[in-house]
């Protein structure tokens, strides 16, 4: 988790973590996890709309939430290609690297890089890609606490692995 709460124009703590908010030209280019003790507060139309939509999402009132953001996520082409077919997947409902990587003529291996790299993760549902015999990873760990994360989203959304 990374510490530099003052990079943030706003931050949010949420049931499964504290995430750390940074636009650029009021879209979201970025959603952190972050070790910090105060939300800082959002000061621009863009922030505050994030915010609620990820209270929101958060909501156990919510059903098959979809995020409806601007954004500007920065990566290589293929990493792209990679996050928009993410956010193809409807809440509630997974994909496992395999199939994903079909979908898109690569590996699973890439297909899993490339959710690794998301920038903006709990938005672009990298959680919803899960592996064929479990959850799988989450930020490059398969256990510990970014595992608990992918498993609190995976829960939340009422998605059963078995």
């Amino acid at each position: 988790m990374k510490q530099t709460a003052t990079k943030y124009q706003a931050s949010i703590k949420t049931p499964f973590a504290h995430l750390g908010l940074v636009f650029k030209d009021d879209r979201l280019v970025n959603v952190e996890f972050i070790d910090a003790e105060t939300e800082i507060q959002p000061s621009t139309k863009a922030a505050k709309a994030t915010i609620k939509q990820i209270c929101d999402y958060c909501s156990d009132a919510t059903d098959a939430y979809q995020f409806d953001l601007d954004l500007n996520a920065e990566g290589t082409p293929f990493q792209k290609k990679v996050w928009r077919e993410l956010e193809k997947i409807p809440y509630g409902q997974v994909l496992t690297y395999g199939q994903l990587a079909e979908k898109l003529h690569t590996s699973a291996r890439a297909i899993g890089n490339a959710c690794r790299h998301n920038p903006l993760p709990v938005v672009v549902p990298c959680h919803r890609v899960v592996s064929a015999r479990g959850a799988g990873g989450y930020a490059g760990d398969t256990e510990g606490g970014w595992q608990k994360i992918k498993l609190w989203l995976l829960d939340h959304e009422k998605v059963s692995l078995n």
